[in-house]
């Protein structure tokens, strides 16, 4: 009883397959549809995202002298730690737009900033996200500036430097046009795929012997052949599902 219900399974599984393989067609239509339209939202409906990034080299009392020290390498790293935080209060947030003339508040420009410590070292990558690769080189660089002059007011320490002060970021980082058409040819696959599926399965349709067996569990006394003289087959099963 066991084996018979794994091949009527397989078999299923292998008309299934037949009826995908019969809707191919629909299915790459949905895939190139959904490259296309994904491509036209992510061309005309979304703006366009460009960073630009600044680093400071963290220093310590020791750091400027001629022998550099265990301690002083774990404070200054401990201090590049507690400086991602400090680097976007308000005083130096606040300051940077007024210097800039910049037409937002505190928690616009607090969303346009990300800092980070790369493990194990004394940088600080300063990255500003925006609409406009001019305004987030400008950015980032007067948040160096201003973020060197208040951290070395807040902290008792050497004034940090500039290690590399923001490029003029040359295209958008956001969004990928490739990555977007390759999600919609992959969702117009699934969506197509799922609604041949749902098709198949609701059609519960019985077009010869063998699914009268099958599913009603009788016992077929006899057929009336086609226009042609036979049977439905299997494969006019699958051909009538079209």
């Amino acid at each position: 009883m066991e084996q018979q219900r794994k091949q009527e399974t397989e078999i299923d599984l292998v008309e299934l397959f037949f009826a995908l393989k019969q809707k191919l067609w629909i299915i790459i239509i949905a895939f190139a549809a959904g490259i296309g339209i994904m491509a036209a939202y992510t061309v005309f409906m979304v703006t366009p995202q460009y960073s630009a990034t600044s680093m400071i080299y963290v220093l310590t009392t020791s750091t400027t002298n001629d022998a550099t020290t265990l301690s002083d390498v774990q404070l200054g790293t401990q201090l590049a730690n507690d400086y991602t935080i400090l680097l976007k209060t308000h005083p130096v947030l606040d300051t940077v737009i007024e210097n800039l003339g910049l037409d937002i508040n505190y928690d616009q420009l607090y969303g346009k900033i990300n800092v980070t410590n790369t493990t194990d070292t004394r940088i600080l990558n300063i990255t500003v996200t925006d609409t406009d690769p001019q305004t987030a080189q400008s950015i980032a660089n007067e948040m160096a500036h201003v973020a060197i002059d208040y951290l070395g007011e807040v902290v008792s320490t050497d004034d940090s430097s500039i290690a590399e002060e923001a490029q003029l970021p040359r295209g958008p980082v956001s969004p990928s046009l490739s990555r977007n058409c390759l999600m919609g040819g992959l969702l117009g696959i699934v969506l197509s795929a799922g609604v041949i599926i749902i098709l198949y399965l609701l059609n519960d349709k019985l077009y010869t012997e063998e699914d009268i067996e099958k599913y009603l569990h009788l016992t077929t006394l006899g057929t009336i052949p086609d226009k042609s003289g036979k049977n439905m087959s299997k494969e006019k099963r699958r051909h009538a599902n079209d």
